[in-house]
């Protein structure tokens, strides 16, 4: 029986579009469905927020043909200053000692999506928006996609589902798949800010009582904040004046800066883990933040996605070329076992580094501090964790290699 699609990708965010691109010369016929029109997500607020592209990030970018439209946009991580306020600890890390361009890049949500949606029209990829996947039944030879678009109902087949329609996943949900969720009472505000004192590349991590402090450069006097504090102060600090605000942040981030001043609005995103119970059900995969929600305190939430969408792309490509089912089984478990182990440390290093730098017990304190200072004198270990923070420690999927 020949299938509407080979492959049916539910979201047209960055996901779901990276993971199209990434197989847009592969041969299958691939279908987005996207519950938002270009408009409503161009303007969406979490457009606002700035991403920490990892140096290894960046590589799979290269790879798909995506960084050389956005790297003008991207400003270039040089320097990543630690510290934990109030305690002696601090680390320092440095692209000239690693003997690299940059350690990471810090680019608008906004500007890569909107760049990603626009290889994807050129790409003649088809598009179906906005409509919503309101029903799914998968079988041995395909599964059959139920949309709701306006008041039309629509129904496609394809041999493959993917979900990669965010945190908020319809697929998910119609799928049954349970989640695991970690609550820690904690909100992040988000703004940016401008700078007396120029920030040299420089990315700030500092770690409160509340929780850290974020400050990554997007332009010489420009930085992006993301700022996690208790649910009850964030909701506080957002209902008072933008004098209060400023007087807080100045206070927990002190003046290496100078004075700073707001240069947007500012905007507040509950924060938690969340975590599917498993990735695949039937004719059908879910993938990114359908997956997995991570706290921003490591920036590492993008750059676990595009891991999963890139994996993903080398193995349909593989099975693609050898004639063998995308859909099958087997296949998808093997895929959900291949993400398995970057899944865990990933997301059990930024638990850990949340629940650690955001206890003041005093044992605990002294302990962390001990360890950022040893850290920042141990070239070794510095260099450990600099390949970590820049996503090479691990192995990056990177496709096919360019020609």
């Amino acid at each position: 029986m020949q299938q509407d699609y080979d492959l049916v990708i539910a979201g047209g965010g960055l996901a779901g579009n990276c993971l199209a691109l990434a197989l847009k010369d592969t041969g299958l016929r691939i279908a987005i469905v996207e519950a938002n029109s270009r408009e409503q997500l161009h303007s969406s607020p979490a457009g606002d927020r700035a991403l920490a592209l990892a140096a290894g990030t960046v590589m799979m970018l290269d790879v798909l043909d995506i960084w050389h439209g956005i790297a003008h946009a991207a400003t270039a991580i040089k320097h990543i200053h630690i510290s934990d306020r109030g305690h002696f600890g601090k680390t320092r890390l440095s692209a000239q000692k690693e003997h690299v361009d940059a350690l990471g890049y810090v680019i608008t949500a906004r500007d890569i999506e909107t760049h990603v949606a626009n290889l994807v029209t050129e790409a003649g990829i088809e598009l179906i928006s906005p409509a919503r996947v309101v029903g799914l039944m998968s079988d041995d030879k395909e599964v059959c996609i139920s949309l709701k678009q306006g008041n039309t109902s629509l129904n496609l087949s394809a041999k493959l589902l993917v979900g990669a329609d965010g945190g908020l996943s319809s697929v998910r949900k119609l799928l049954d798949i349970a989640q695991y969720m970690t609550e820690y009472g904690q909100t992040a505000l988000v703004t940016t800010v401008k700078s007396t004192i120029p920030n040299k590349n420089t990315a700030f991590e500092r770690f409160t009582a509340s929780g850290p402090l974020a400050l990554l450069p997007v332009a010489k006097n420009h930085c992006s904040v993301v700022w996690t504090r208790s649910t009850e102060d964030a909701k506080a600090l957002m209902l008072g004046s933008e004098a209060d605000f400023l007087e807080e942040l100045q206070q927990c981030f002190g003046y290496k800066l100078g004075r700073l001043s707001l240069a947007a609005p500012r905007r507040d995103f509950p924060l938690s883990l969340i975590r599917a119970e498993k990735m695949v059900a039937g004719r059908a995969v879910i993938i990114g933040n359908a997956v997995h929600q991570l706290h921003p305190v490591a920036g590492q939430g993008f750059n676990l996605g595009l891991r999963d969408v890139v994996r993903l792309a080398e193995m349909l490509d593989t099975q693609h070329k050898q004639n063998k089912d995308i859909g099958a089984a087997g296949f998808l478990n093997d895929y959900a076992r291949s993400r398995k182990k970057d899944h865990e440390r990933t997301i059990g290093f930024t638990d850990t580094v949340v629940k650690i730098f955001s206890n003041e017990w005093l044992a605990l304190a002294v302990a962390r501090n001990v360890g950022l200072t040893l850290l920042d004198h141990i070239p070794a270990a510095k260099t450990l964790f600099t390949r970590h923070a820049m996503g090479l420690a691990n192995h990056i999927p990177l496709l096919r290699s360019k020609g």
